[in-house]
């Protein structure tokens, strides 16, 4: 019990000073509870409200694919400069280390393989294990417009409902199959679909025209995809236009990890998420921290 002697009465209430509820820093998500608005803090810095997501989870449908062959080797000394690690849960157990003390970002749809549909997943963890690793954010694939929408749509759905009820924000990835269109009409349609459906923030890919109809649409943060692996300087551009038109943040695998230097490439991208770089300005640090070497 505690002491009862010597206790003062309280002198100082602030009275007249009203007491002040700041808004979120992040739009659509002010009405969240704490704990997903805590998490969401986690994922996305609060100074800059951006992000750098470091994807390394393509096995899961890609197997060991150039520049994923050894996490341990490769990816590892990538984690302490991401904001947040989106992986598998096999990936996560076996190979990163507890230590990193970084957001994960949980990849929770699953059940196909570059052999066959790729929209044919289903949710491919438990939410129990979810709050077991202690994910950060779970992520799942939709796939609009596929044969399999539905059923992908009815897992980010499922995870939505997990996520609201255990405070674990819900990241939707806006899948692309060989017959779909990439242009901003698909995803302004995708990213919307996503976030009326409850997901927290959206994964899309950044198109060169009209990507800001994009973002504008999209009542929930947006972060793109890295895709496939371009020259340094494209990569870096893509980003500072992204950025630039309103995205807040990237989640880029390929075209960190498959570059020449990763350990510099990650810093470039980190300078035009959060300090606002030109992609000239941070293709020049790129080459000079490849060469200090």
């Amino acid at each position: 019990m505690a002491d009862l002697d010597g206790i003062k009465d309280g002198k100082d209430f602030g009275i007249g000073v009203p007491q002040v509820s700041e808004p979120f820093f992040l739009k659509g998500c002010n009405s969240l509870d704490w704990g997903l608005k805590n998490r969401m803090a986690q994922i996305f810095n609060p100074k800059s409200g951006n992000t750098v997501m470091l994807a390394f989870d393509h096995g899961y449908f890609q197997g060991p694919t150039s520049g994923l062959e050894r996490i341990d080797l490769n990816i590892q000394p990538l984690f302490e400069h991401a904001d947040v690690l989106m992986c598998t849960r096999g990936i996560l157990r076996s190979v990163v280390p507890p230590q990193t003390n970084k957001p994960i970002a949980l990849r929770c749809s699953g059940g196909n393989s570059m052999l066959g549909d790729l929209s044919n997943e289903m949710i491919a963890v438990d939410i129990e294990d979810a709050i077991r690793v202690n994910a950060s954010a779970m992520a799942a694939q939709i796939y609009i417009g596929s044969e399999h929408e539905h059923q992908s749509i009815g897992n980010l759905i499922k995870l939505v409902d997990l996520g609201v009820k255990y405070g674990i924000p819900m990241l939707a990835v806006t899948g692309v199959g060989k017959e779909m269109a990439r242009d901003a009409r698909y995803f302004a349609l995708a990213s919307r679909i996503a976030a009326e459906l409850g997901a927290n923030y959206v994964k899309t890919y950044y198109t060169e025209t009209g990507f800001e109809r994009v973002t504008h649409s999209c009542p929930v943060p947006i972060v793109i995809a890295g895709g496939k692996k371009l020259p340094e300087l494209d990569a870096l551009t893509m980003a500072y236009k992204a950025i630039d038109q309103g995205a807040a943040g990237v989640d880029m695998g390929r075209n960190i990890f498959q570059s020449e230097d990763p350990v510099a490439m990650i810093k470039a991208v980190r300078a035009v998420v959060h300090e606002k770089a030109t992609a000239e300005h941070a293709f020049a640090l790129f080459n000079d921290l490849k060469n200090s070497k």
